[in-house]
């Protein structure tokens, strides 16, 4: 059984880490020297330039907008999602579960199946300001006065496409935290109830520290989730980006600058800014998230 076995594991991987590398890996190393360039993308020809782009870039009034976009998204998501799926969670495992709780936490996972250009697509007929399903029900319970152009207004335009966000991305983490929460031994919540502890206190003194690990993973994720906003916004809002740069974040202005403006240089100059911005900021997470280990 393990005659040749590291010739087989390296024969199976080859092929997969070698698409990675080629497809993934390589346009990342891409990037980097590009973004010293004025590169228009099919030009077989370009200039170093040295930090210009990074010049323009910080005298760049939508980039500093797009950025403010992607900080407020960075402080929302992750404690909106993270709350309401450690809310969902505890209740699906109260005292052992509720009754049913498998078929709501397929209910719950049920957008995380869904590609991310269905849901845009279901979630525009929702926003549509005549006849969408939104402002379809609003006016049918009498709040006519509620109903607006969501995606259209720039006012209500972000926090529509982070709402989709939250309704696409509370049930993985529904699963995930439930899956941690089930792997705690009952004898521990049998403990704290003959010490009198409430529901509540258990689940801050006992449950959330002991699941801790988890949730720092996913508050991780959703930092750099928070950071790469793009193809939801690309399909729901207006322009893209619209209306008046109302939900412009750095992943899509990037992408604009490249496949419509042509301005390759420019745009891998954000992509490198973009690619420090999640390194920082995924480090400050680990660490400030970080607390000590509970065993069990």
């Amino acid at each position: 059984m393990h005659h040749g076995k590291y010739r087989f594991v390296i024969g199976l991987l080859l092929i997969p880490l070698g698409l990675y590398a080629v497809f993934v890996v390589s346009p990342y190393l891409q990037a980097f020297p590009i973004a010293f360039t004025d590169w228009e993308g099919l030009s077989a020809t370009y200039s170093y330039i040295g930090f210009d782009n990074f010049v323009r870039l910080f005298h760049d009034s939508v980039f500093w907008v797009a950025l403010r976009h992607n900080l407020f998204l960075l402080l929302c998501l992750p404690t909106i999602i993270v709350t309401m799926s450690l809310f969902f969670s505890a209740i699906l495992n109260y005292r052992g579960g509720v009754r049913g709780a498998k078929f709501y936490k397929v209910v719950y996972f049920f957008p995380s199946v869904l590609s991310i250009a269905i849901v845009g697509v279901l979630w525009q007929f929702v926003f549509e300001p005549r006849s969408g399903l939104l402002n379809g029900f609003l006016r049918a319970v009498g709040l006519d006065g509620l109903a607006k152009l969501w995606l259209g207004d720039g006012d209500t335009a972000l926090g529509s496409v982070m709402a989709v966000v939250v309704w696409g991305s509370v049930g993985f983490y529904v699963v995930l935290f439930t899956a941690a929460m089930a792997a705690i031994p009952k004898e521990l919540y049998e403990a704290a109830l003959l010490d009198g502890a409430g529901s509540v206190q258990a689940f801050f003194r006992l449950t959330l520290p002991l699941i801790w690990p988890t949730v720092q993973v996913a508050i991780a994720f959703l930092v750099i989730g928070a950071l790469d906003q793009f193809a939801l916004i690309k399909v729901l809002s207006i322009g893209p980006g619209g209306p008046d740069d109302a939900t412009q974040v750095i992943s899509l202005y990037m992408y604009t600058n490249a496949f419509t403006y042509g301005k390759f240089g420019y745009a891998s100059a954000i992509g490198v800014t973009l690619f420090a911005l999640n390194m920082i900021l995924t480090i400050l997470t680990f660490r400030l998230t970080r607390r000590e280990r509970v065993v069990y």
